[in-house]
């Protein structure tokens, strides 16, 4: 690359300008067709999770732990949309490819941090029907709504302060004046391999932090229901052994497909296959769990399913 124009950017008297690529292989009057399914994906996240949020605060039989928890899920999913899909539909139907350097590295900073606040919440609904199965008489006085609170906003807190770092670091690495990003999206990996420094370090940093954020809570997501599974089996009649099952299966599902997403998004990258390929992974990633999880807690939960129709109705 133009070791100059590398220079101009990094000595700071030149601010770059990003340029999203988008998919390579698309063809242009493809744009049109796909414009129209992220509109009506977005909107399904948008009502979904909107309808849960009015659901669980308007209805004073959902005002529990799990519920609680479950609006901090679907407040995670409108935000971690909105983060990308309306610029993904800027560029798709108006060709606005152009960002500017501090938004591009602000959608990244966002990016991760509502992916972590996911994966942390999700931890913390484990934790609660964990307490709730494995502890039941103790649940009231270890479940308050300070506890609650707390809970939720300690992951909210640490998910906006762990990829501070992976930023900063990015901020400062030197890039051409235009800078070219094979992405729809200002996706960290992407914004790295479009600098001219050595991408090395930050692609380790950013690889070890995913990780962090992937692995750690899916452990603790699986040592909560080891211990639920000991508890239920311990449990003598088939009817309170379904019961405790179906309070837990709703949030099974929601974990599985938050994985399931990530390891797409995973084998697109790490497979031998088109950078297409894992541009569309993550796409589907940043889309996959918003639109599902609505779905499954209202088609599996029977009190979410109730207020909702009732509201409809």
């Amino acid at each position: 690359m133009d070791a100059t124009a590398c220079n101009e950017s990094a000595d700071g008297s030149r601010s770059p300008v990003f340029y999203l690529v988008g998919i390579p292989s698309l063809p242009e009057t493809f744009f049109l067709p796909v414009f129209f399914i992220f509109p009506l994906f977005y909107l399904l996240i948008l009502l979904g999770n909107a309808l849960i949020l009015v659901a669980v605060m308007a209805e004073p039989s959902l005002h529990k732990p799990m519920y609680f928890f479950l609006i901090n899920l679907s407040t995670v999913d409108i935000l971690f949309t909105t983060t990308t899909v309306p610029k993904m539909l800027s560029l798709f139907l108006l060709g606005d490819r152009f960002l500017s350097f501090s938004s591009c590295l602000l959608q990244m900073y966002l990016f991760q941090s509502f992916t972590c606040s996911e994966a942390f919440i999700l931890v913390v609904m484990a934790y609660d029907r964990y307490v709730a199965i494995c502890h039941p008489l103790h649940y009231p006085v270890l479940m308050t709504p300070q506890t609650n609170a707390a809970l939720a906003a300690s992951a909210w807190l640490t998910a906006l302060l762990l990829p501070i770092p992976a930023v900063v670091r990015t901020s400062q690495m030197a890039y051409n004046s235009i800078a070219y990003i094979y992405h729809c999206f200002c996706d960290q990996l992407a914004v790295v391999q479009a600098s001219c420094s050595d991408t090395t370090p930050q692609t380790l940093m950013g690889f070890c932090i995913a990780m962090m954020v992937s692995l750690l809570p899916l452990l603790l997501v699986l040592f909560s229901y080891a211990h639920i599974l000991a508890s239920v089996l311990h449990i003598n009649s088939r009817e309170g052994r379904a019961k405790a099952f179906s309070t837990c299966s709703s949030h099974l599902l929601v974990v599985g497909t938050y994985y399931s997403s990530i390891a797409i998004a995973y084998m697109a990258y790490r497979a031998d296959l088109p950078l297409d390929f894992h541009i569309m992974g993550n796409v589907a990633y940043a889309i996959l769990t918003p639109i599902l999880n609505p779905l499954i807690y209202t088609l599996r939960n029977r009190d979410v399913n109730a207020v909702i129709t009732k509201i409809m109705s």
